[in-house]
């Protein structure tokens, strides 16, 4: 089997532990709070607390996506190390890093012409990409090959559903997922939007629901109908959540109980900095592998 390893950015809001076990290099993104600029390394700068506390109280972070000489410093090492790279980037329907990825990966191939550099667009985000980045090093560590995991990962990551949630809808407004009469008459009458990510890995609002406990309902009569054999769905599921752990941990519940067969417990992870920084808190977001996403 090649030399390689598989890396990711940070926007698999995945925990640091997850990182180091796993062995997946990641390189961060970054954002700006309170006109401080941090590292979006899991949690380690800011706690993921501190972080949604600070936008409660009225702070708007920003974030940069990570560029082209970044990225270049990032896969360098490895290169000189002789490992070939896989690389797994977050959406190309929300962020650019895919474009700066693809753009490092020509340069160093010049210098380093015996490596091999993949890049692959994951069309998937937070706690999806994470889904997609665990599933693909469970190929390798079963002795799958780069390309033969480059090929699955190309093969499944529309199977790889995203719906979630928010009960506070500033941050959607703000980044223009919803307008600013949707949010305006949202909150007045208790409506949280039922989101998901379409094939071309961009944000779509799908439905919208009025009360927590009913959006709830729906999104997980969502994985009901879509999950691969339905309530017999034996894969993995993740949740992540902004700030708002009980109301994950009641999904969670729900799905531990409608899906008996899982692959294991419902993981659940925080939202990252730089995702959240466009969430806000409020958010839930749930995970799993189903029927192929469409536009």
């Amino acid at each position: 089997m090649s030399n390689y390893i598989i890396t990711s950015s940070s926007t698999a809001d995945m925990p640091l532990e997850y990182f180091e076990k796993r062995n997946i290099p990641y390189v961060p993104f970054h954002f700006m709070i309170d006109g401080k600029e941090y590292p979006d390394d899991l949690g380690q700068s800011i706690s993921f607390e501190d972080f949604y506390q600070r936008i409660s109280e009225g702070s708007m972070p920003t974030t940069s996506q990570v560029n082209v000489g970044q990225f270049v410093d990032f896969f360098t090492p490895f290169l000189e190390e002789g490992k070939d790279i896989l690389h797994i980037e977050f959406s190309s329907g929300l962020s650019g890093t895919y474009n700066s990825a693809t753009i490092a990966r020509e340069q160093l191939l010049e210098d380093f012409p015996d490596r091999k550099i993949e890049v692959v667009d994951s069309l998937a985000a937070s706690g999806g990409y994470g889904l997609l980045l665990d599933y693909a090093v469970d190929k390798k560590e079963a002795g799958a090959t780069l390309e033969e995991v480059r090929v699955w990962v190309e093969e499944n990551k529309l199977n790889v559903n995203h719906w979630f949630f928010s009960t506070d809808l500033t941050h959607y407004k703000r980044g223009g997922r919803i307008s600013a009469t949707s949010a305006f008459f949202g909150g007045m009458l208790n409506i949280a939007p039922l989101l998901n990510m379409n094939a071309k890995g961009e944000l779509t609002p799908r439905k919208k629901v009025r009360g927590k406990k009913q959006v709830i309902k729906e999104m997980v009569k969502k994985m009901e109908e879509l999950a691969l054999n339905g309530t017999e769905y034996d894969g993995k599921c993740i949740i992540t959540h902004s700030a708002v752990y009980d109301d994950a941990l009641k999904v969670a519940d729900i799905i531990e109980q409608t899906f008996p067969n899982l692959a294991g417990k419902v993981a659940i992870n925080s939202i990252g900095t730089v995702i959240g920084s466009h969430t806000g808190p409020g958010t839930v977001a749930l995970f799993f592998m189903g029927d192929k996403r469409a536009d």
